[in-house]
């Protein structure tokens, strides 16, 4: 083969390449155009309704419980053991932290809710979060209706 010959090979992809190229890149775009406009593939949640929901505040206390109050009247709703209800702990020790990191206060309550499609979420309206708890398992989901039940709200 010439140097010449070798050096046009060598040179650019072959045309048949590019032209692959480009329409794989144009269906990409077509497709991601289609699946946003009509909603393809998109997850949405169900609409519910609330069925219960309790405004609570959790106090640490010096032996290691942890105070559960109505945030109405400020009424002792429960009292979580030292060394127990580890679900509970670690979920309010989160939310507590990211009430931290962004300076929020413990002003406003957290709201625990019971949707009449049987999840039970825990929402802190002053960062934003929202934990769903059934995603945890139903047994960690309990821990938090038992405050409904403690409350005389039965679950």
């Amino acid at each position: 083969m010439s140097d010449l010959a070798v050096k046009q090979r060598s040179a650019g992809m072959p045309r048949a390449v590019l032209l692959c190229g480009a329409a794989l890149i144009a269906f990409a775009i077509a497709s991601a155009s289609v699946a946003r406009v009509s909603g393809l593939g998109t997850l949405r949640n169900p609409t519910a309704n609330v069925v219960k929901s309790l405004a609570l505040r959790f106090e640490d206390q010096a032996d290691g419980s942890v105070l559960v109050r109505d945030a109405g009247d400020g009424a002792l709703i429960y009292s979580i053991a030292p060394g127990t209800n580890g679900f509970m702990r670690a979920t309010l020790r989160g939310l507590a932290r990211e009430r931290r990191r962004t300076d929020v206060g413990e002003e406003q309550p957290f709201q625990l809710t019971y949707w009449d499609d049987g999840r039970l979420s825990l929402d802190d309206k002053a960062t934003g979060r929202k934990v769903a708890l059934e995603a945890f398992g139903p047994t960690n989901a309990q821990a938090f209706s038992r405050l409904f039940l403690a409350r005389g709200d039965g679950r």
